[in-house]
């Protein structure tokens, strides 16, 4: 759904108009900081993101009468999970590829204690509630203010789990929720779809006939959001969201919708209520972008290895490596290493101080407890003073610089190239934000697929069922028939 709607308002023929004052109004995030990792030369990654939230952006429940068009029950259902993920590839040779990231992948994560292993879908919901409870708890009263600023630590999260899962930077992204789609779709006047055979679904509202045919608003977003009833659950759910956006852009571009001054307006006031994207969409990223209007695009779906149920919960059991390699393979991309490595002794000499910039406790000293586990010298746990950075950052002083890259490399932060005068020689300072959340080691071994669960994934009692159908690649621009 994010992707329609960045396709829909930000593509060619629309860049020239929405750069020069379309984007007012839109909510800008800055959860993407500077110093996040950034993909090299010319190509771009971009995370798109579709909310099954029933609230709009400042927390408000949606009216009942959009609910109920959207067979999504009341605004207490769904959360704040992303049902949809895609992270979309710009190559500088203008080669696209989307890659559909399973809501259920289990995925480790550290963000919020308590939690050591969740479905990636679950990284902005409970980072959203945890942050926002926090802050309450610290006298934050004003409820615009807990939504605004728990939803900003959810993106942050869910791009790092992104990032941590797919092993590549993220560029920008964009964001809709369930009322933004079911505008778009309403806006457009429907969407041609097709179908393997007959289904029907009380939950999401599904019941279509086998074959080619127009859906309205309320039947897209039943035809993209159903999962019950079909033989490869999850998958077949990632599978219809890849064909009706390939049967979008196709019609977008057919019926001259970019050249279409009316059209675009209400496209573009569609973005303005729904929309949320990252600071630094400019007009080369819009004209890039164009590609994907043309259905010039591949969409992939990440490999699962199988299904599981555990602890009750329905998940996806994956291979952290072969996600990172058939990754690198499609973006043409040398794949990360899988061989295990030893990190790089500490010198003992060399202190780690771990400072507190952000309104989580306790984040500092879990820093500094993990960093001791790899054999470093622990120093100073404390919150930050006047003057010190407040974003997450490493700074060293004299001395220092090979351990300083190591302990980045380990927390997964950027470390700069000097050191830092106004850090005590021999010392590592690692400040921490509110955002930051400790990287699990991926302690896969082999870039194979293992045949049996490896006990990285969990450690308790699992069901196992057959390996999933991962379903070829679609590629944009047609109207491809699917279960």
């Amino acid at each position: 759904m994010a992707l329609v709607s960045v396709v829909a308002v930000l593509m060619t023929g629309a860049g020239y108009y929405v750069a020069h004052g379309a984007l007012g109004g839109i909510t800008i995030s800055q959860a993407l900081t500077p110093e996040d990792p950034r993909s090299s030369g010319n190509n771009i990654n971009i995370l798109l993101i579709g909310l099954d939230s029933r609230k709009d952006q400042e927390g408000n429940d949606l009216p009942w009468s959009i609910l109920r068009q959207l067979h999504a029950g009341d605004s207490d259902d769904g959360g704040y999970n992303t049902n949809t993920l895609i992270l979309v590839h710009v190559g500088a040779d203008g080669k696209v590829v989307a890659f559909s990231i399973p809501r259920d992948d289990w995925v480790p994560f550290t963000g919020v204690p308590g939690y050591s292993h969740i479905k990636i879908k679950e990284a902005y919901g409970l980072t959203k509630q945890y942050v926002a409870d926090k802050l309450a708890n610290q006298g934050v009263s004003d409820r615009k203010e807990l939504e605004t600023k728990g939803r900003e630590a959810a993106r942050a999260a869910t791009l790092r789990a992104v990032r941590s899962l797919t092993g590549v930077p993220i560029d920008y992204f964009a964001e809709i929720n369930l009322a933004g789609f079911y505008d778009l779709a309403q806006t457009l006047g429907g969407v041609e779809v097709c179908l393997n055979h007959a289904v029907y679904d009380s939950y999401s509202g599904a019941d279509f006939p086998a074959g080619r045919q127009r859906l309205n608003a309320s039947q897209a977003l039943a035809f993209v959001r159903q999962r019950h009833g079909l033989d490869n659950g999850d998958l077949d759910r990632t599978h219809r969201q890849q064909a009706f956006l390939s049967s979008v852009m196709g019609e977008l571009h057919d019926s001259g919708t970019f050249t279409n001054l009316d059209k675009l307006k209400s496209l573009i006031a569609v973005a303005r209520k729904d929309v949320v994207l990252s600071a630094g969409w400019d007009e080369d990223l819009f004209r890039r972008m164009g590609d994907l209007a043309g259905g010039n695009v591949e969409f992939r779906t990440l490999p699962v290895v199988r299904y599981d149920t555990i602890d009750g919960q329905d998940v996806n059991i994956i291979d952290p490596a072969a996600i990172k390699a058939e990754v690198a393979a499609a973006i043409g991309s040398a794949p990360p290493t899988t061989t295990t490595t030893t990190p790089a002794k500490p010198n003992p000499h060399t202190v780690v101080d771990v400072v507190n910039s952000g309104s989580l406790s306790g984040l500092a000293s879990q820093v500094s407890s993990a960093l001791r586990k790899y054999g470093y010298t622990a120093g100073q746990v404390r919150d930050r003073n006047s003057g010190e950075p407040s974003a997450t950052t490493i700074e060293y002083g004299a001395g220092a610089e090979t351990d300083a890259r190591n302990v980045a490399t380990l927390l997964g932060i950027d470390a700069p190239a000097q050191p830092n005068p106004n850090v005590e020689p021999g010392h590592i300072r690692v400040t921490v934000d509110t955002d930051y959340s400790l990287p699990v080691p991926d302690e896969t071994t082999t870039t194979t697929t293992p045949t049996t669960p490896n006990t990285y994934y969990y450690n308790g009692t699992t069901t196992t069922y057959p390996t999933p159908d991962q379903g070829k690649p679609i590629d944009g621009g047609g109207v491809p028939c699917v279960n």
